[in-house]
This record gives C-alpha cells, structure tokens and sequence, in this order.
C-alpha cells in the first residue's frame, strides 16, 4: 500500500515535502452535492432528527486567526485488534509540498474507525487529504471539493479490493480542515466533532445510525432496511467508506450504504477554544458537553493537547468504554481556557406594609 509522504497517520506528521506519484484519480460517480442550510455562522446539513446545535453568533473582530496546536491518542481499549486512524498535520498545505496562497493556518485532522479489518482505515487515512489537495480548486470551493475527495476515496478503495480481496472491510470517517479562519467538518458514520465555544459544546457533526429517521428513509429509498438498528441487519452505521465486498450494501450506481458526507462549516472566533474529534468509542460514554467541561479542566491545568487527548482517552477506559478509543484535541489558542464567571444575578427586596409598620415601630422604640 502507498505511504503518503509527509504525514504519519498515527502521530504528528514531520515537515516533508511531497514527492511521490500521485494516488489513483478514477473518475468518481455523478453525487449530490450536500445541501447547506445556513444559520448564524454555523452552516450545516440536517440529515438528521438530532436535536439542534447551540445558537452561533459571528464574533466581528475579522482579524482574528487560529494558533493552532494539537495532539491525539489512540488504545485498544478492551477490543483484541486496533482497529482505529488519526491524522494531525497542523501545516496541511507546507507539509504536502504546496506553496500556501492563504491568510492564516492551514490543517487538516482525521479520525477513521475500521470495522471487519483495518484496511479501510488505513487507506482512508492515506488518500483522503492527498484527493484534497489534488483538486486544482483547492483550497476554494473547499466544501464541494472534500465531499467529492471522500466518494473518491471510496472509488480508490473498491478498485484496490478488485485487486486485493484481502482488503476487504470498511471505516466511518471524519475530516477537520482548518483554512484561515474557516472551520470545516466532513463526517460520514459515527465519529463525531464537538466545539467548544466560550465553554458551550456545540456538535460540528451528527451520529450517522440507521435508526436516524432521515437515514432510515435514505436508506429504504436505496433499496436496504433497518432491523433492530443494524443496516440491512449487518452494519450499525448508515455511513461509511468500503464495505465494497457486503452483498447489496453499496455498488458503482449507489446502495444504502453511503459514503456521501455531512458538512458543517463555521468561522472561528476569538471565543472558539478547542475542538475534540473522536471515535465512536469516546462518546459511547461521554455526552458533548461532559466531554467539553472534561477537557477543559485539563487545558486550564496543562494546557497540553496531547496529555489532554489521553486523559480523555483514560477516562474512557475508566467508564468502561468497550470500543478501540481515539481522540484528537486541537488548541485555537495559545493560553489555556479562561475562567468562566457567570454573572450574579440582582436580587430584588421590598418590604411589605406591615414590615414596614413593625421596622417603624422598632425605630420609634430605639429613640424613647
């Protein structure tokens, strides 16, 4: 399999320029672009009936820009193979080899959960970010280009298992890229991406499962069913890249399972802290917000990403979580999370007529 050159997928990468021949480029199927609706200056796709994320306001100090620092851990946790990808590159554009052209930072960031093998994982992991960057649009037009980077992704991998039947498997697979100041989150399956706004988790993804009554129609539209939440009584995602060797699940003219991505977009602002990207695994036992309150209490204490990463990851295991873990956490911000002091509410007094006539009667007393 190809290694892509400046990045590892399980660490940091190093600063490397990019040399190697380019991946396989077939020509993707005609897809749907992903419908936005814009609220605030959260933009997103509702695909699914999960409850809303908190209102977003645009912060207009138009001068601000992310410093950005990250960190990932990854364990086993109580599963007997490691199944889980990351990615972190916190120069994309440098690290690839590409003369950057915008303001500000450039990133990218992954978390890809494998499942019946880790080949899909590591595929996703090493394709993904290169079918972006190919894109001579890159970086404009970004939201139609990392949509159409994953379908290639998945077109890449069902042409290598036509060779290698021995890859056959598949991954839910979850995208960060951080230009300038824009914030772009691609998820397809159950990783999900959570922001911390000034203390207040606001969900940059959404839980794709069968049961999900958009997917559920999506999918019995494609052909499939749900039976007791398992795609097709098989899969408990109703997203995700491979799975190309699953009878009736996906073919080159579509399927229940999709590979297609929900996007969500936001402009970062001086109240963004951090943001968490993890596997499944990590919110089978952490709501958004605890997992917010959670890591930033560690930030206020080290104000390290990646020992913020792994107490998260810790934590997990000490919940009993019963999946492969992954966590990536990254820093918006060189100084850790302020305290937060809620305002004191005013109390309004008044005496009553007859307290009034008792405080009167005591005055009086005090002056015999």
């Amino acid at each position: 399999m190809e290694e892509i050159e400046g990045v590892d997928c399980c660490s940091k990468s190093e600063s490397r320029s990019s040399s190697g021949t380019r991946p396989p480029n077939p020509n993707p199927p005609s897809h749907r672009q992903c419908k936005l609706v814009r609220h605030a200056s959260l933009i997103k796709t509702n695909l699914c009936d999960a409850s809303e994320p908190g209102d977003v306001t645009e912060d207009c100090q138009t001068d601000f820009f992310p410093t950005l620092r990250s960190g990932a851990c990854a364990d086993i946790g109580f599963r007997s193979s490691m199944e889980d990808v990351y990615v972190c590159v916190d120069n994309f554009m440098h690290d690839y080899g590409l003369k950057s052209c915008i303001d500000g930072p450039s990133a990218f960031y992954g978390v890809f959960d494998g499942h019946g093998g880790k080949h899909a994982a590591d595929f996703a992991c090493q394709h993904l970010p290169k079918f972006i960057l190919n894109d001579e649009d890159f970086p404009g037009d970004i939201e139609r280009i990392v949509a159409s980077a994953f379908l290639q992704t998945d077109n890449a991998f069902a042409e290598a298992c036509s060779l290698d039947a021995a890859l056959a498997s598949g991954t839910t697979a979850l995208a960060t890229l951080v230009i300038g100041r824009l914030l772009v989150v691609a998820n397809a399956g159950d990783c999900r991406a959570v922001l911390c706004r000034r203390g207040k988790a606001i969900e940059m993804s959404r839980d794709h499962k069968p049961s999900c009554n958009k997917e559920r129609k999506r999918i019995e539209a494609s052909g499939g069913y749900v039976y007791d939440g398992y795609l097709n009584g098989q899969l408990n995602v109703a997203r995700a890249l491979g799975d190309w060797h699953m009878e009736g699940m996906k073919s080159k003219d579509g399927g229940p399972l999709s590979s297609e991505p929900e996007l969500m977009t936001t402009k970062l602002t001086s109240e963004d802290e951090f943001l968490i990207i993890g596997c499944d695994g990590i919110w089978d036992v952490f709501r958004s917000q605890n997992a917010v309150d959670f890591a930033r209490r560690r930030l206020q204490e080290h104000n390290d990403p990646t020992m913020c990463s792994k107490d998260l990851v810790d934590e997990a295991l000490k919940r009993k979580s019963g999946d492969n873990l992954s966590a990536v956490v990254i820093c918006f911000q060189q100084q850790p999370p302020p305290n937060l002091v809620a305002p004191r509410s005013r109390v309004h007094r008044s005496f009553s007529a007859e307290g009034l006539k008792e405080l009167q009667s005591f005055l009086d007393s005090l002056g015999n």
